[in-house]
């Protein structure tokens, strides 16, 4: 089959890798352009990009892939199926039309459930205890065609958003394989998703990592987890915004179960222990804004900071 394929983000890569080594044939790879970085001093490429420099194969970076223009190249490609995984535009019917096949689509959630641009991170921010990756073909609607194959994997309590991202995109690439060697041979089937169990997993604001102490600590601890790489979770400690990276829950004694939620019950060089809406967290990472990642230790030895003090989620709180 001749394929093109499509993708931008670093979960793409390992399936463009499987393509490689299994020596399937792909005419064109459709990425990213070039973005500023750093302040603009110079242009990043994505990762695929740079895979796909390595193999020799031909790139096409469009600025907005709906286009005449673009749709024309496309169909010269002659492409019997497009994939698509983290690619970054939405395609219209015109493109979704132009393969011989179709094109497909790999999702990092169990679908129906976590359609949208970020699945890997309200998995764990909710909570759960299950995700995977899924095979669609893809249609107009947002992750909504039918499923061709699909895989679940445990969530460990460790996951963050980055490792579980890490974990999936090879669970992609293995069932990419699957699905191209199933569908070459004609032995798939469509399943059609079921509509009652539709939930999304919209694009993460900065304001989604706002800490609301009045939460659980495993909340709390799910989220900070979620949102590792973007958009980080914060608090406020005396008007200034102060982000939080590890943390660990801790059972509350009866004593500490009547602190306010955000209030600072001890200090020491393990961890700042916080009240919250039940149980408490030990915070063991934390950073002032526009300063680097330190441990507690490092940081309370640099930091004036009390116990009976409160975290807030709102800035304009001071003692």
């Amino acid at each position: 089959m001749n394929i093109v394929f499509f993708g931008s983000s670093n979960f793409a890569v390992p399936s463009l890798q499987a393509l490689l080594t299994a020596g399937h044939n792909i005419s064109g790879v459709i990425t990213q352009p070039d973005r500023q970085k750093d302040r603009g001093l110079h242009l990043a490429e994505t990762e695929i990009k740079k895979v796909s420099q390595g193999a020799g194969l031909k790139i096409y970076q469009p600025q907005r892939i709906n286009l005449p223009r673009e749709i024309k190249l496309l169909k010269g490609l002659h492409p019997d199926l497009f994939v698509i995984i983290a690619y970054g535009q939405i395609l219209s019917q015109e493109i979704l039309n132009i393969p011989a096949i179709f094109s497909i689509n790999l999702h990092a959630s169990l679908l129906p459930k976590y359609r949208g641009a970020a699945p890997i991170n309200w998995a764990i921010i909710n909570g759960e205890q299950r995700t995977g990756v899924t095979v669609i073909k893809l249609v107009k609607e947002m992750d909504a065609g039918p499923i061709i194959l699909q895989k679940a994997v445990d969530v460990d309590e460790q996951d963050t958003s980055v490792r579980l991202e890490e974990k999936l995109s090879f669970l992609a690439a293995e069932l990419l394989l699957d699905s191209l060697k199933a569908i070459a041979n004609n032995n798939f089937s469509l399943t059609p998703q079921d509509k009652n169990q539709v939930s999304f997993a919209p694009r993460l604001k900065k304001e989604d990592g706002l800490i609301n102490w009045r939460d659980s600590a495993v909340d709390i601890y799910n989220l900070i987890r979620g949102c590792l790489r973007w958009p980080g979770t914060f608090t406020y400690y005396n008007g200034k915004l102060l982000k939080i990276h590890r943390v660990r829950v801790m059972q509350a004694i009866p004593l500490q179960s009547k602190a306010p939620a955000g209030e600072i019950i001890k200090i020491s060089k393990e961890g700042i222990i916080v009240a919250t809406g039940k149980d408490n967290l030990m915070i063991e990472e934390l950073q002032r804004e526009g300063k680097r990642i330190m441990k507690t230790e490092e940081f309370i030895a640099g930091h004036k900071i009390c116990a009976g003090e409160i975290f807030s989620d709102k800035k304009d709180l001071h003692f």
